[in-house]
């Protein structure tokens, strides 16, 4: 029997087919990383077409993505091309975020300067950044946490959940790269103001701002932004990396993350992925891969770094990243990405967006790094 098993592994090994325990991820760290540069290549090539401002919060999504997928590649194949991309928008815009100096989505950007910062060292890089985020703590909006578009103070403040992804992230990594506490102290202070607020105890998701507590759906249930809460996620394991693990802010973030999580993998729909209403799949029938990939981000990081069960967790992260495979097409576009909005809609295969791409590639790094 022995002589058998050996012959045919032989014959694995020599026809380039990949042998996995029980556990393991079936995709190699080549097949990831080609993967990643055919959909990081696609949006490069088209980027001219892209009507958003090159420091919109969109853009600044893909750029935080494509930071990740710049160091992989750098690291692994010498290649620096995707760096050089992003310091040359860097470098057009002097390193300065958009106009609105307190809305969330005009700083989302900073993160992609702070990342490219620690690779080069320049302070110049740095700077602009810092100058921003002390003047925001040197004069704290008193706005209020009820949306009213007609009140843009109602803005300035993180009032809807999105926003939890585009700046708190910002405010740990200045505290990871000075050692100033008074960025850790505003973050924490503004960050639970804003999950006390919006923070659904009863589902364990994110109302997507005061609009939608007492707006249902369909069937019935309450309304869950199916990228809303991608966000969220999206940003706590952003924050994650750089809050150290004995670090007394940790925990809040730690036991929200793992809590959501499970909520996740809970409400996952057969098709493997998550769909644009995460309590209504049936009106909003196909998946919603930006919500998706952020959620998959969120579950491989967790694994990776022990606060997830693997043993629970890694079946859905690999049903869900099969799935998302099928929603790329042969060049390298990803497809069923929802445009921007702030309710649940319905996507088709041929919608894509910078900042689906740009999760993508943040789900891609994290799994890359458990792949054999």
């Amino acid at each position: 029997m022995k002589k058998y098993i050996i012959v045919i592994l032989s014959l694995l090994v020599f026809l380039n087919v990949s042998v996995f325990a029980a556990g393991d991820v079936p995709y190699t760290k080549t097949e990831i990383k080609s993967l990643m540069k055919k959909v990081a290549d696609w949006q490069l090539a088209h980027q001219k077409e892209v009507k958003h401002h090159p420091m919109d919060w969109t853009n600044a999504t893909l750029y935080i993505g494509m930071v990740k997928w710049a160091e992989l590649a750098d690291k692994v194949d010498k290649d620096e091309t995707y760096y050089k991309w992003l310091v040359d928008i860097g470098n057009r815009y002097s390193w300065k975020a958009n106009k609105r100096m307190y809305h969330a989505d005009d700083l989302a950007v900073c993160q992609m300067f702070i990342d490219v910062y620690k690779r080069y060292k320049d302070k110049s890089i740095l700077q602009p950044t810092i100058e921003r985020i002390d003047w925001i703590l040197e004069h704290p909006s008193k706005g209020s946490l009820i949306i009213d578009y007609s009140n843009q103070t109602t803005l300035e403040r993180w009032s809807w959940c999105d926003a939890l992804f585009m700046a708190p992230p910002i405010f740990t990594r200045l505290y990871k790269e000075t050692g100033n506490k008074k960025y850790l102290e505003f973050v924490d202070k503004e960050y639970k103001a804003s999950t006390i607020f919006l923070y659904d105890l009863e589902e364990r998701m994110f109302f997507r701002d005061s609009r939608y507590f007492y707006q249902r759906e369909a069937n019935g249930k309450k309304v869950f932004w199916g990228r809303g809460n991608g966000w969220v996620l999206g940003g706590l394991t952003e924050m994650l990396q750089d809050l150290p693990k004995k670090n007394s802010y940790r925990q809040f973030y730690e036991d929200l993350f793992v809590e959501m999580c499970n909520r996740m993998v809970e409400i996952q729909q057969p098709d493997g992925l998550w769909h644009a209403s995460l309590l209504d799949p049936e009106t909003y029938a196909v998946p919603e891969t930006s919500c998706s990939s952020f959620i998959i981000y969120a579950l491989a990081y967790g694994i990776n770094e022990g606060l997830l069960d693997k043993a629970t967790y890694l079946p859905a992260l690999l049903k869900a990243w099969k799935t998302t495979l099928g929603t790329i097409d042969n060049d390298g576009k990803l497809g069923y990405v929802q445009p921007i909005g702030a309710d649940p809609k319905k996507v088709t295969k041929d919608m894509t967006e910078v900042y689906g791409v740009g999760a993508f590639l943040m789900a891609g790094t994290e799994l890359y790094k458990m792949a054999k």
